[in-house]
């Protein structure tokens, strides 16, 4: 379950730290679990050889280094939100190198590229591009999600539809890779890499600086929520099918991104419009959803963040709990017919669900996300309008039928579906039994090669990470250029 501090491992960490407090735990500690490792999921136990803390580049490539030389399987934490707890490893022996003290932060005015270091929580890129320019990318909307993580594996929220995901405005990076070597990764330099940290980063090195673009802050934007309160699922039907089908529209105005949730006791919609009020009342949307409350803020981004934090917060975001989730992903053609629809609801209505916390939500994605080639970097769910997440919460512990329930609100959903439905990765489902395939589809065999130039002996691992695949070919080094 761990080594002790007398070990040639963590002599060669205590080394590197060199009488640093906060520099490096292991499971000796009394605080180990509860101050160092923090599990976001309680359901998936998981005990790191040792947690580090570094606080360079220089320290990270140093610890590395000594996995390196001890055998021992490595994986970063940003933020720490991965549902399967792949920040820790996953799996018990692994060190978790946790970026917390890389905050740091410029912004070039002239070409507004900000580079952000890699365990810069999503509340503080939000307020730092506010403070530097009154600038704002796109990200997800729970504030404690790291963009170490976010911006490696996809990193979506209610702008992506408009700017694209958080890893698109990725433009170059700073990451330690397995020598132990502090590269810099572009689209012109180690563009391979390059390639594979933008969607499945954490299989292939740890980033400690991003540099990425920036748009100016939004000056009007529209909020939307509408909710409904139901005695039994099947009463929602038409209220989805009117959702999925004004967001399964090849022409749906880029600048409008929303969510469907479900829950134990209704469903809420919620969406944001990046314009003015006669804007949105142009696009025609207002009369293709329900009719709900609509709010107008002018000139106030962090206000429009906060809220859409607010929103997230209805469902799984800064809870460190028990839960299992379970997640799909959908093309325009994979979408739920009107008889899925009234499948899922009389399964929800029928089932015992063992708890009352249980989520079913809804995202639309598509827009300018899909104007990228889908081999232009590792992120492979282009080509997807909408995705669906399942969640059960065990209050106190997660019981088997919390399990089976949300396993069969996913089993409904996708067995009438012709196609293999898949999952977008940062949406972590730990009971793929193909998980590669499903998170990087027509991209992994590319991702392989790679792999095993980079990372030959699978030192950056975690359970469901790219493993290394066929020898970086002569094609492989023309598909880079190198």
């Amino acid at each position: 379950m761990g080594q002790s501090p007398s070990s040639p491992f963590s002599d060669c960490l205590n080394a590197v730290c060199n009488g640093r407090d906060n520099c490096v735990a292991y499971p000796d500690n009394p605080a180990y679990q509860l101050s160092w490792v923090n599990r976001y999921n309680l359901d998936i136990p998981v005990t790191p050889i040792a947690v580090t803390r570094p606080e360079t580049a220089e320290d990270v490539a140093s610890f590395v280094k000594c996995a390196v030389a001890n055998n021992v399987k490595v994986q970063p934490k940003s933020g720490g939100h991965s549902y399967a707890n792949y920040g820790l490893g996953g799996v018990d022996g692994e060190l978790s190198i946790d970026l917390v003290n890389f905050q740091n932060f410029s912004m070039d005015s002239n070409t507004w590229h900000a580079t952000i270091g890699g365990g810069t929580k999503l509340s503080d890129v939000t307020q730092k591009l506010h403070d530097n320019g009154q600038r704002a990318m796109s990200h997800g909307t729970c504030p404690s999600v790291g963009i170490g993580g976010h911006a490696t594996i996809g990193g979506l929220g209610p702008s992506s539809r408009m700017w694209g995901s958080c890893l698109d405005h990725v433009l170059e990076a700073e990451v330690v890779t397995a020598d132990g070597s502090i590269k810099r990764a572009s689209e012109t330099e180690n563009s391979d890499l390059f390639f594979a940290l933008k969607g499945a980063g954490a299989g292939f090195g740890i980033i400690t600086e991003f540099v990425v673009r920036t748009q100016p802050e939004p000056g009007n934007v529209v909020q939307y929520s509408f909710s409904l309160t139901f005695s039994k699922a099947a009463d929602i039907a038409p209220v989805f099918q009117q959702w999925q089908d004004l967001v399964s529209e090849p022409n749906l105005d880029r600048r409008f991104g929303t969510e469907f949730v479900m829950y134990e006791l209704g469903c809420v919609i919620t969406a944001t419009f990046y314009g003015t009020e006669a804007e949105w009342k142009a696009t025609g949307i207002p009369e293709k959803i329900p009719t709900g409350k609509v709010s107008v803020v002018l000139d106030d981004w962090l206000g429009v963040i906060a809220q859409q934090a607010q929103d997230a917060a209805l469902y799984l975001s800064e809870i460190h709990t028990a839960f299992t989730a379970r997640s799909l992903a959908f093309k325009a053609d994979e979408i739920l017919s009107a008889d899925r629809i009234t499948q899922l609801m009389n399964y929800v209505d029928g089932a015992d669900r063992g708890t009352l916390v249980w989520f079913l939500i809804f995202d639309a994605t598509g827009g300018a996300i899909s104007d990228v080639p889908m081999n232009a970097t590792a992120y492979s769910h282009r080509d997807k309008i909408m995705f669906a997440q399942g969640y059960g919460v065990g209050i106190p512990t997660l019981t088997q039928k919390t399990k089976d329930f949300v396993d069969g609100m996913i089993n409904t959903i996708r067995s009438s579906s012709a196609q293999v439905l898949t999952t977008y990765p940062g949406y972590v489902d730990p009971s793929l039994a193909d998980p590669q395939e499903s998170y990087w589809g027509p991209n992994l065999k590319t991702l392989g090669q790679v792999k095993s130039k980079w990372d030959p002996n699978d030192l950056f691992h975690n359970p469901q990470s790219v493993k290394p695949g066929e020898d970086a070919t002569s094609s492989a080094r023309k598909r880079f250029k190198q």
